[in-house]
């Protein structure tokens, strides 16, 4: 009403409202343009005004491997990242405390399903259900043996100090956790089967450490995996990384603003990796 007042005044209906800025908080609203490259071309398979759901491939990082302020076209957040820009979804300002990322992540070499988050609210609600279970990850991927019968297992998993970005099972120390671990067959061939994994915790390379602690090793596995094993169809079939594929999300139990999302289901089709393998030495 052209007067002063202070924070706490209460605003009553019918009051004419003036905000004045200094230039200095004006600056900080402004844009802080960066250079955004194009990035990949993203396979989204569902997307609304707060997630995507992306479909990543095997060999593309799921976050930048640097700490560089450029946009770069070599992983899946960036990527994202350059499509909203692009959509104008989004626009980097200087002193903002949120970016669109993943809440999700996946190893270089496992392809399969990410889920994005466009904004804090998403983020913090997707991070809240997957603390509680309340997404389940479903996986397919290839083994050595022929798997009959499904099981729940649980062990313990730990990071090994003098190697980088490995771990082992069932060592006991301080920094060991829990993990679970559930799977079935979905074809038993007579060497290989085709496994279905539902992730109940998710730790670092866990499927492939706990499957190969179980004598189930994933054909391709460079870390876990059987190297006389993979040698052959790295000559058979060129696959030279870890047959692993996160093929469906099932959302259930969300509370707060996207619980909009409960008992959706997203799924993709087996890569074609894996069905070139099925078809060659499981289902021949």
């Amino acid at each position: 009403n052209d007067s002063k007042v202070n924070e706490k005044y209460i605003l009553n209906d019918g009051d004419s409202l003036k905000l004045y800025f200094s230039d200095e908080t004006i600056e900080k609203f402004k844009s802080d343009e960066k250079e955004v490259i194009k990035g990949l071309d993203l396979d989204i398979i569902y997307e609304d005004e707060n997630i995507l759901i992306i479909n990543k491939p095997g060999g593309v990082l799921t976050h930048s491997a640097t700490s560089k302020e450029k946009y770069y076209e070599d992983n899946i957040v960036d990527s994202m990242i350059a499509y909203l820009v692009n959509k104008g979804e989004f626009r980097f300002k200087k002193g903002q405390s949120f970016v669109p990322s993943v809440a999700n992540r996946l190893d270089r070499n496992t392809s399969g399903l990410l889920i994005g988050a466009k904004n804090y609210t998403a983020i913090k609600e997707i991070n809240k259900a997957q603390r509680l279970d309340n997404i389940e990850k479903y996986y397919y991927t290839i083994v050595k043996g022929n798997i009959k019968n499904g099981a729940y297992e649980e062990a313990e998993l730990s990071k090994i100090e003098n190697k980088k970005n490995q771990v082992r099972i069932n060592t006991s120390n301080e920094n060991s956790k829990k993990i679970i671990t559930e799977y079935k067959p979905v074809i038993s061939g007579k060497n290989y089967s085709l496994l279905e994994i539902n992730l109940i915790t998710g730790r670092t390379h866990q499927i492939r450490s706990h499957l190969s602690y179980l004598n189930m090793p994933i054909i391709g596995d460079r870390k876990y995996g059987d190297n006389k094993i993979n040698k052959y169809f790295r000559e058979k079939y060129k696959i030279n990384n870890q047959v692993l594929h996160c093929y469906k999300l099932v959302f259930k139990n969300l509370d707060g603003e996207l619980s909009y999302l409960n008992n959706r289901i997203f799924e993709t089709d087996i890569p074609y990796n894996m069905k070139k393998f099925i078809d060659g030495e499981i289902n021949e």
